[in-house]
């Protein structure tokens, strides 16, 4: 009887971290396991008067990780006959990012100190933190003016959401902070550093999915941004840049061993391979089984867009991406990152914050229900997607949602179908920038919590993008892929796999079913999207005549001067 293999996956979001033990060889999922970050609304910690501050407690994903791997083993020996702890074979861990966090010298969170314990700056920033808009612009205009080819990779800008910004606002508005790091670490690094006992800034594997992506780490030009070029930033983010990385590592790399600390906590083998991090939609990527010509959806609170491209074929810089970089999701390609800021988030707003209380309260089923009733086109609504700024193509957080053609008559199922709706338009315009630059999308594969919970929401991008979704086979596609990765740390000699192609093959199933578009709704959705797109235009470029771009950019000021008071 062949002795089975195991491989462990960690999948930590913005609300949560997910576990998840799948059979090293066919990928079947025995079992799965969540812990909810404790701090914070949702586990994000906010504050009313910067409505862009979006920070989470390093506590939170210590805690979350020891109660997530725990629950998930006892899961699989309830559920498996002959499991035990000691067949795990190697671990994986991918990460949201850009999420930054500012350690000590020992890589140790200044956040879990007694002085900044309780101090906003010192926490992980979030993704989705949009304070550093300002810093954004200026590393966008030193680059674009001084070394263009920082920027040719990452899409043409800097975005708010991504490592230096963060680190630079903090230096700008906490001093102190900045001042008790010794260095700032992407939390898909930090994890991988903690579960082997590396978290020595100097014997710390980064990634190279999180570096090329939001930090503008490129082989070309030695690593990171120079010091030099920092330096004109801001001195002290030269003298950063001296305490940081110039080598990174693909996520089918090892970090190293588990440690006896987290041995004895977790109950797994002392020395059990640890995967290099990786940010958790490229891995959610490699779980789906991306390859060229397919693009993965990763749909949750945000989306991010993922395609592939071979390195032996040509390929152009794509204005507007967040990156083009080697090896971030597979060996041997490109990997493509595209998304938007806000989408599933978009929906939890309406339904609770808009709808709470409400003549027209509903849950979420209940207007997908309803909205699922109405014809294309039928409300008279569209809507624009950016209630958290627009991630690609226009690079631009400081833009914000639209609703318009409402009437007395609108109903708050016509307003749900076109906040989905919005979103749809939205991935039609990265779509159509991708193949605007050659890259072809032939396919569509679609994962994360909105598309298990919602249906309507893939017929209308199926409609949309006149393109067939297909499910993936994987409800957990990130934690799936990172415990692809932990096969892959293992090797082949303890009954993991020798690299990403061989574990997606044995490892990676079929679509679980095949969403396709409806033609007469595609021919009304084309018209639509026109005007999306003369929205999209108008109020997210700068026009000439009567421009609208500046409104939205001009509200946003007015509102913080008042909070401010």
């Amino acid at each position: 009887m062949i002795e089975r293999a195991y491989c462990l996956g960690l999948d930590f979001g913005t609300n949560s971290v997910r576990a998840l033990l799948a059979d090293a060889a066919d990928g079947r999922e025995v079992a799965s396991a969540e812990a909810v970050y404790a701090s914070g609304r949702g586990g994000v910690i906010l504050e009313a008067a910067e409505p862009d501050l979006a920070r989470q407690h390093p506590g939170d994903y210590v805690r979350g990780l020891e109660s997530a791997v725990l629950e998930v083993l006892d899961a699989a020996r309830r559920a498996e006959a002959g499991f035990s702890a000691e067949k795990v074979i190697g671990l994986g861990a991918a990460a949201t990012g850009s999420t930054p966090l500012p350690v000590d010298r020992s890589g140790r969170p200044v956040a879990l100190s007694p002085r900044f314990r309780e101090h906003p700056a010192a926490q992980a920033w979030l993704w989705k933190d949009h304070t550093a808009h300002e810093e954004a612009g200026l590393i966008t205009w030193l680059a674009q003016k001084e070394h263009p080819e920082y920027l040719a990779k990452s899409g043409g800008a800097y975005s708010s959401e991504w490592f230096f910004s963060k680190i630079f606002r903090c230096l700008r508005i906490a001093p102190e902070v900045f001042d008790a790091a010794w260095t700032w670490v992407e939390l898909s690094d930090f994890l991988p550093a903690l579960l082997t006992g590396t978290l020595d800034p100097a014997r710390m594997r980064r990634n190279r999915c999180a570096a090329g992506h939001k930090a503008m780490w490129n082989e070309e030009w030695g690593g990171l941004p120079s010091e030099e070029f920092l330096g004109r930033l801001d001195s002290r983010l030269a003298g950063l840049r001296r305490r940081l990385y110039d080598r990174t590592f693909t996520a089918d790399s090892p970090a190293g061993g588990l440690s006896p600390e987290w041995s004895g906590r977790l109950g797994l083998r002392p020395g059990t391979p640890v995967a290099c991090g990786a940010l958790d939609a490229h891995l959610g990527a490699v779980g789906s089984n991306a390859a060229p010509g397919r693009m993965v959806k990763i749909i949750g609170t945000s989306t991010c867009d993922i395609v592939v491209w071979p390195k032996s074929e040509p390929l152009y810089d794509v204005p507007g991406l967040c990156g083009i970089v080697d090896g971030s999701v597979l060996p041997g390609f490109f990997g493509l990152e595209a998304g938007q800021s806000a989408v599933g988030d978009i929906f939890h707003w309406f339904v609770n914050t808009l709808q709470a209380g409400g003549p027209g309260r509903g849950s979420h089923e209940k207007l997908a229900a309803s909205a699922a009733a109405l014809r294309p086109g039928e409300s008279g609504l569209l809507a624009l997607d950016w209630n958290n700024g627009n991630r690609t193509v226009l690079v631009d957080q400081r833009l914000t949602g639209l609703l318009l053609g409402q009437t007395l008559q609108t109903e708050a199922a016509e307003v749900y179908r076109a906040l989905i709706e919005a979103t749809a338009f939205g991935a039609l315009v990265i779509i159509n920038r991708l193949e605007e630059y050659g890259v072809r999308v032939e396919e569509i594969v679609a994962c994360g919590g909105i598309v298990e919970k919602n249906p309507l929401l893939l017929q209308i991008y199926a409609d949309v993008l006149g393109r067939e979704i297909h499910v993936a086979p994987s409800g957990s596609a990130s934690a799936l892929g990172a415990a692809m990765a932990g096969a892959v740390a293992a090797g082949t000699s303890r009954g993991g796999h020798g690299d990403f192609p061989s574990a997606q093959r044995a490892m990676c199933a079929a679509p679980r079913r095949v969403v396709r578009p409806q033609p007469g709704a595609t021919t009304v959705y084309g018209e639509l999207f026109r005007l999306y797109v003369r929205l999209h235009d108008a109020f997210g470029k700068e026009n000439e005549g009567e421009p609208l771009y500046p409104v939205m950019k001009d509200l946003l000021a007015l509102r913080d001067r008042q909070r401010r008071l």
